[in-house]
């Protein structure tokens, strides 16, 4: 698999994840009455979920950088 389908696949995968994060079953799990440092919890939700999609993304869309490949010495043993 190239390098390129690899994330692709993982980009996909990304938004299926974040189409279920915020779709309505798991948004009413969190629309409760309750706060998180005077946020609500819902609006927490979504802010954290939000983040760790961006973060997510970013690792899924950087790049390592490969080493120079070395020369092949053609002198022989």
């Amino acid at each position: 698999m190239t390098p390129k389908a690899r994330k692709n696949k993982r980009l996909v995968g990304l938004f299926l994840l974040g189409s279920v994060l915020f779709n309505y079953p798991l948004l009413s799990l969190f629309n409760l009455k309750t706060s998180i440092f005077g946020v609500p919890l819902l609006i927490f939700y979504i802010f954290a979920g939000w983040v760790v999609l961006i973060l997510l993304a970013a690792m899924a869309t950087r790049t390592r950088e490969q080493p120079p490949p070395k020369p092949i010495d053609k002198t022989g043993p």
